[in-house]
């Protein structure tokens, strides 16, 4: 049987609307409280078919007597849905060790336009600040 033949080329369709991100001005974690690093608002009033698709990234030194990072992606704030969640790692977590966490999610019932994400993150045990050296968060509405 031959293979169906592509019917649509790639360069006639447009996503821009679909795909958002924010990675400018990441805020850093006081102590061990969970804390909004970055803040990504959906601006974009297109159909959503099945959810959003959600990258975040996060880099940064870990303050003192720090023991794990946790990196989620949730809904509003910090009390909102969790729909992405590294859950608590401990791999390499030392206090002033760099490093470097990816988390993704899916949220299949945005509310679109406007719908907020926040990627937050808790250094377990922090006694002290840690510093966000740079961070990411994408969106991809589809």
């Amino acid at each position: 049987m031959p293979a169906t033949p592509i019917r649509l080329d790639g360069g006639e369709v447009d996503l821009s609307s679909r795909i958002q991100q924010v990675s400018s001005s990441p805020a850093s974690p006081s102590g061990s409280s969970e804390t909004v690093v970055l803040t990504l608002t959906l601006a974009a009033n297109v159909a959503v078919i099945s959810g959003v698709l959600l990258f975040g990234f996060a880099a940064f030194t870990v303050g003192t007597s720090g023991a794990s990072a946790q990196l989620r992606i949730k809904r509003t704030n910090t009390s909102g849905t969790a729909v992405g969640d590294t859950g608590a790692t401990t791999g390499g977590i030392a206090a002033a060790a760099l490093v470097d966490m990816n988390v993704s999610g899916f949220d299949s019932a945005p509310a679109i336009p406007g719908q907020v994400y926040v990627l937050t993150l808790t250094i377990g045990s922090g006694a002290a600040a840690s510093t966000v050296s740079a961070a990411s968060l994408v969106a991809i509405i589809v």
